[in-house]
């Protein structure tokens, strides 16, 4: 079983930028495949990012089009961490974020993915 590690959420002004760090352990080299997730209040949990890699090279790329632009996820390898920078914070980004791992179908549904971290709050203020 893989275990979800996040960080990094917090509040932030308009215009401001926040890193999140989601560590993975356990039976990660399993994993090919990782992404971000966020729930905003009142909403279904909805499709931020994702990337995934064969060979040790990025294989794919893909980000919700709400955030296309100002947020980048990226992966260290050496210490199996994906990142979600987030860069022109917008308040319709406040959400809790996800973390996730191991795909088994579609990458924009959450159903497909079988593990999830314990979520990280992001506050932006008007």
């Amino acid at each position: 079983q893989v275990q979800l590690v996040e960080s990094g959420g917090g509040l932030v002004q308009a215009g401001g930028s926040l890193r999140l760090s989601c560590a993975a352990s356990g039976r990660t080299f399993s994993s090919d495949a990782m992404g971000w997730f966020r729930q905003a209040a009142g909403k279904e949990r909805e499709f931020v990012a994702v990337i995934s890699w064969s060979g040790g090279r990025t294989y794919y790329l893909d980000y919700a089009d709400s955030v296309k632009g100002r947020f980048t996820i990226s992966r260290d390898n050496a210490k199996n961490t994906v990142y979600l920078q987030m860069n022109s914070l917008k308040p319709e980004d406040t959400a809790v974020y996800y973390c996730n791992a191991d795909s088994s179908g579609s990458y924009y549904y959450t159903t497909s993915w079988a593990y999830w971290g314990q979520g990280t709050q992001v506050t932006v203020s008007s």
